[in-house]
């Protein structure tokens, strides 16, 4: 992979540190970590959305991208691999063809989400973008198309992030767990919630689920209150 490559895929200029061969053999500083998950609040993805300028083709694509894995619960990649094809406006429809494991669905996108998804294939369609290019795409001159990479989209979303203020780990995953909670809260049937994200077994979405947010746990311990004697 040569210099031009490595700032194609990571999107920023390039340094040495960037060199692959620097780290060849040695495992990443993350390797055999689990983070706790964290679902942002509507206030912290608001102010994630605002940080993607609306003006620049870049700021547009960002924040659709952000929009489709939040408000429609794709994986990073089922979005990065979405198809003009994939994408019909006029029913408000994602078709991910190769899920995990690889499953086709069809998952559905609110009307603002389209109206965000729409703003940037409008500016996409004026990059002279090569047909056959994926929904997200690179837009720097003089070859705009090239497929957006899961790194890149990994380092964005951090940047966004801390010009947002977010003190939390803003991660594409995490937006997928912030989706699932908001359904759950908005009281949808398991069911449908499991069809969106494209888990095979309902008891995965169960276990997903209450990992994320354990709602009557919660809901319980809400709805407690203070005894009498105790002053607030």
């Amino acid at each position: 992979m040569d210099k031009q490559q490595l700032v194609d895929r990571i999107g920023r200029p390039y340094t040495p540190m960037m060199d692959p061969a620097l780290r060849r053999g040695q495992r990443p500083p993350n390797y055999g970590r689990r983070f706790p998950a964290e679902v942002l609040s509507s206030e912290e993805v608001g102010r994630l959305i605002a940080a993607c300028p609306r003006r620049g083709p870049s700021g547009l694509r960002d924040r659709a991208l952000i929009v489709v894995m939040w408000r429609a619960g794709l994986r990073i990649a089922e979005a990065l691999a979405l198809e003009l094809r994939d994408v019909d406006l006029q029913t408000g429809t994602l078709t991910v063809r190769h899920g995990k494991g690889n499953r086709r669905r069809v998952v559905g996108l609110d009307p603002t989400g389209q109206a965000v998804l729409e703003r940037w294939l409008e500016a996409r369609s004026k990059l002279g973008v090569p047909r056959g290019a994926p929904v997200f795409c690179t837009v720097s001159k003089p070859a705009p198309g090239r497929p957006y990479q899961s790194p890149q989209a990994r380092i964005m979303l951090k940047r966004r992030a801390r010009r947002a203020g977010i003190d939390k780990r803003v991660h594409p995953h995490g937006l997928r767990h912030t989706f699932a909670v908001e359904l759950l809260r908005e009281g949808l049937d398991v069911k449908m919630i499991q069809l969106q994200l494209g888990h095979n077994d309902l008891r995965t979405t169960d276990r997903y689920l209450n990992h994320l947010m354990p709602l009557e746990l919660v809901t319980a311990m809400q709805r407690r209150g203070w005894p009498a004697q105790v002053a607030a």
